[in-house]
C-alpha cells in the first residue's frame, strides 16, 4: 500500500464524533471516490453506514463487532475490515488507532 495519495482535494473542516475522540479529514479523489483519514482515542463507540466501508486500521489497537455478529474481532498493528451499507457496527479502542476509510 502506498504511504500517500496524490492529486487529491482535502475538506478543510474535521469531522468530530463523541466529544472529539474520533476525528478524520475527508480526501476526495479524481475519479470522484472519497476516504477519511483519521485517529480514534480510546473508548467504546458505535457507528452507522450509509454506504458500504473498508476500514482500513494502520496503527492502533481495537476490537469490532461487525452488523449481525455477536464475536468480537482484534486487530492488534494493522489490519482491516469491510462494513455492509445501511448497517452499524461496533469498536472497543485500547490504544489510539490511526485509520483509513474508503466508502465503496
Amino acid at each position: 500500500m502506498s504511504q500517500q495519495f496524490d492529486q487529491v482535494s482535502v475538506v478543510k473542516q474535521a469531522n468530530i464524533y463523541f466529544e472529539g475522540k474520533v476525528t478524520s479529514r475527508t480526501v476526495l479523489f479524481a475519479d470522484g471516490t472519497r476516504k477519511t483519514l483519521g485517529i480514534m482515542l480510546p473508548g467504546e463507540y458505535e457507528f452507522g453506514t450509509a454506504a458500504a466501508e473498508l476500514m482500513e486500521i494502520l496503527a492502533g489497537e481495537l476490537t469490532v463487532q461487525l452488523p449481525g455478529s455477536e464475536e468480537w474481532i482484534a486487530i492488534s498493528g494493522t489490519g482491516e475490515f469491510r462494513v455492509p451499507a445501511d448497517s452499524k457496527f461496533k469498536l472497543q479502542v485500547a490504544q489510539t488507532t490511526d485509520y483509513i476509510c474508503s466508502y465503496l
